[in-house]
């Protein structure tokens, strides 16, 4: 039985909840699952993203952890062992920057190409204010791959930063933007990572119940 419980929104919808729920896997943290309140009220939090929704928020032991670095950080702390920041210590702070750079950043990506996991373009007009946060993106993916060896950012195994990116990768796919043979080559192995296989196909059964949004919650 988990001794964890995840609050998260639409596995469709919400990059953040995908985040959350990723760094739990890492950690080998069973969690309940618990979706937030899906009524007119709730979405029209979420569309404002108002910070008493607290999405992803994890409740362990006592804790109440939201933010996913936040939950990152309790989740290192409890399981030092599994991995979610690399062993050597100028990787652990690259990894952490690049995890920092993501949440805090990209405001123009976010609501050119909104999350949507049951919808894919085979073309499909990006704004051209979000291009300088595509190639951004794909720049610290490059120097990670290249720096670190792959297949993940931080070589053979995931870590906070894949599921600190793997929403973008989603939109990438889901927007067919154009990319690199290197950043294509990443998209797809998160494509193919078991979590990520996971978390997409419940997002294809979730019921349509939450009208689509067009900013990242």
């Amino acid at each position: 039985m988990a001794t964890a419980q995840l609050t998260i929104s639409s596995k469709t919808y919400s990059a953040w909840s995908l985040r959350g729920w990723l760094l739990c896997r890492l950690a080998g943290l069973e969690v309940e699952e618990l979706p937030a309140p899906n009524d007119a009220d709730n979405r029209a939090e979420l569309l404002l993203l108002s910070p008493s929704v607290l999405v992803p928020r994890l409740t362990h032991e006592g804790a109440s952890v939201w933010d996913t670095l936040s939950i990152a950080e309790y989740l290192n702390e409890l399981y030092p062992q599994a991995g979610l920041y690399p062993v050597d210590r100028i990787a652990r702070a690259h990894c952490r920057s690049i995890s920092g750079e993501i949440h805090s950043g990209f405001t123009n990506l976010r609501s050119a190409l909104p999350m949507n996991l049951k919808v894919t373009h085979k073309s499909f007009p990006v704004f051209s204010g979000a291009k300088p946060d595509i190639e951004r993106i794909e720049a610290i993916w490059q120097e990670c791959l290249s720096r670190y060896g792959g297949p993940y950012l931080f070589g053979a195994a995931p870590t906070v930063a894949d599921a600190m990116y793997a929403p973008v990768t989603r939109r990438f796919l889901t927007y067919a933007v154009a990319l690199s043979p290197q950043s294509a080559a990443y998209c797809a192995t998160l494509a193919e990572w078991t979590p990520m296989r996971d978390w997409v196909a419940a997002a294809l059964a979730e019921p349509e119940e939450m009208e689509e949004l067009e900013v990242e919650f």
